[in-house]
This record gives structure tokens, sequence and C-alpha cells, in this order.
């Protein structure tokens, strides 16, 4: 199993918009073959930061994730446009 932890941040008056296109895309991909789980949330005391935890099977699925139509419409070619920062991680399970 592999796990991809983003971090976004947007600007304060595009958070809704953010968070609008993160609930979309999580519904989109959670029906991807390879997904095994898909969470988004919102930061607490910033809510221009979201954070996404992501399972994947493996590379793979993951890999085959970023060629989706759903993937490249909402994530390179919607939130990534307008995202003020961005961090992933991808890390496998211990034990």
């Amino acid at each position: 199993m592999l796990i991809n932890a983003v971090i976004y941040t947007f600007p304060a008056e595009r958070a809704d918009e953010a968070a609008r296109l993160l609930a979309e895309l999580r519904d989109f991909t959670v029906k991807e073959d390879g997904c095994l789980g898909y969470e988004v949330s919102r930061g607490n005391e910033e809510p221009n930061t979201f954070v996404l935890y992501e399972k994947w099977r493996d590379q793979a699925a993951l890999d085959a994730h970023f060629e989706m139509e759903h993937f490249k419409r909402l994530g390179m070619n919607g939130l990534r446009t307008f995202m003020t920062d961005r961090r992933s991680v991808k890390t496998t399970p211990l034990g």
C-alpha cells in the first residue's frame, strides 16, 4: 500500500472554491480501481489549507489516477492553477 499525503494552501478568497473542487475530486477518485481511501480535510485555524490523505494499492494505481480526466480537469487545470503552496509526501505504512 502507498499513502500519498498532500497539503495545499490557497488564497483565502478562493478557499471555498477549493473546498468544492476537492470534494468533487474526492467523489470521483474513490471510485477508481486501486484507490483504497481518499480523505480531504480543511484546516480549523487556517481554513485556506487542506490536507488530502490518499491510500493507493501501489504506485501504478496512483500513476493511473494522474491520467484520469477528472484529475486533469479538477486538479491540474483547476486547483493547481490558483494554489499558493503544495507539498506531497509519499509513504509506506510501518508493519
